[in-house]
């Protein structure tokens, strides 16, 4: 590894790396190995509601969100426009009420908050009154870090509280592809581990530009890349919990714009998570990242390959999965809403076909087969009905006719209707009075009180 801050190259030297001719940072088989065995291979993710918590790690499989769109594709005039404090929080509550989402990562930029701090401070704050999920964020600068904790510990009730259940993690990339260390994200990290707050750790390389745009160079650059943030956490803290989040992504070589859908995507993302999971290790990929614009067949085939593709692969953490469009530089409310719906046909294939003598059903076929001739209404029909099959409440599964009559909608509208619904709620009322007031006494809130 090149470019390594001077602390983390003295931390590195002393557990048994050594510098090349090149000056580079180089790393042992046995070092490497050693330090796999000892990483976290499985902890929880809390939410602030402790039902809500969710283990990562193993054969789990979750789907949530991430992303830094700079825009919102707008729920009433189907236009983009900048992304704004208020929409990230109207996501926040959106998803909140989606029960396939499993945690909630802050999918857009406040383009309105101009001064670094306050948008770290008020994108945490969003994501605190929003929701109870688990939940994740970033931080610009490590000095940011501890005074979010102290905001983090009022909604907990009291100092130290947060760091004995955080639930909130650090979405960091300290490693900048080519093979090299970023210093700004190394300090995060080192800052983020002092206060005990977990660690997707992301590598972000694009093919033929940061990593080769062969698909198997790119797995093992990348992989390589993953492994560096994975000894730097575990040299600072052994068996720190930490995703393991390799994401490749794709550009297109004619062009040189980011691809976020495709077979390409679609692939390494799976292959990544099979190298990570061979590995032992927590595994955070990416799908969903449609190019489409609009919410047309473009998005439903990029959407629907990524996300069945990572989730069949074993993706325990599987990013960007819900709402992000136009290549991650959008997200859509709507989008959400129909996100979530895919997300519940993903988890009821990897459910697979389950087998016992009740499943075979041989006296209920016995019975059908000698009596009616048909298995409408039978016992065995009722309990297969509430516990083998996932009811899309979006996609429109009536005859051409009574489509028709019923207004010819479709999925994007009806999806429309839900989204707006959803966010005509009240606040959900997550944050009390008095540790709002102690929040706003403290730090420059921006949105507006419930």
């Amino acid at each position: 590894m090149g470019e390594v801050p001077k602390r983390l190259e003295d931390l590195f030297l002393s557990k048994g790396a050594f510098l090349n001719d090149k000056g580079r940072t180089c790393f042992p088989r046995a070092m490497v190995e050693d330090y796999i065995d000892m990483a976290a291979k499985h902890f929880p993710l809390h939410g602030r509601d402790p039902d809500r918590s969710i283990e990562v790690g193993g054969d789990r499989v979750h789907f949530g969100t991430g992303g830094a769109a700079v825009q919102t594709l707008d729920i009433e005039t189907a236009r983009y426009r900048p992304s704004t404090l208020q929409d990230l929080y109207d996501f926040t509550r959106l998803q909140d009420r989606l029960p396939n989402v499993s945690w909630f990562t802050r999918c857009c930029v406040a383009t309105d908050v101009a001064d670094n701090f306050d948008l770290d401070v008020n994108t945490v704050y969003a994501l605190l009154r929003g929701t109870t999920k688990p939940v994740a964020t970033s931080f610009t600068l490590a000095d940011h870090v501890a005074p979010i904790v102290d905001l983090l510990d009022i909604a907990a009730g009291g100092q130290g509280a947060f760091s004995k259940r955080p639930f909130v993690k650090a979405h960091i990339s300290p490693v900048i592809s080519p093979m090299r260390f970023g210093e700004d994200a190394v300090d995060v990290t080192f800052a983020c581990i002092d206060h005990n707050i977990p660690i997707s750790a992301i590598t972000a390389a694009q093919s033929g530009a940061t990593a080769p745009a062969t698909l198997a160079g790119f797995l093992a650059q990348s992989l390589a890349e993953t492994l560096g943030s994975l000894l730097m956490v575990n040299c600072i803290s052994p068996g720190y919990p930490m995703v393991f989040s390799n994401w490749p992504l794709v550009i297109d070589l004619r062009t040189g714009a980011f691809c976020g859908g495709g077979g390409e995507i679609t692939v390494l993302n799976a292959a990544s998570a099979q190298l990570s999971n061979s590995l032992g290790l927590p595994s955070g990929v990416a799908s969903s990242m449609t190019d489409a614009k609009a919410i047309d067949a473009q998005y439903g085939v990029e959407k629907g390959l990524t996300a069945l593709a990572a989730g069949l692969a074993g993706g325990n953490l599987i990013y960007e999965s819900s709402g992000m469009m136009a290549a991650l530089l959008g997200a859509s409310f709507e989008g959400f809403v129909l996100d979530n719906e895919m997300i519940g046909q993903v988890y009821r294939t990897l459910r697979g076909v389950e087998v016992s003598e009740e499943t075979l059903g041989f006296d209920a076929i016995c019975e059908a087969v000698l009596g009616e001739g048909h298995f409408l209404g039978s016992d065995q029909t009722l309990a297969a009905m509430e516990r083998d099959y996932y009811y899309p409440p979006h996609a429109d599964r009536e005859a051409p006719s009574k489509w028709e009559e019923t207004g010819s909608e479709d999925a994007w509208t009806r999806a429309k209707r839900t989204a707006k619904e959803l966010l005509a709620e009240p606040d959900p009322g997550y944050l009390t009075s008095d540790h709002d007031k102690a929040i706003r006494d403290k730090f420059n809130i921006l949105l507006p009180r419930a």
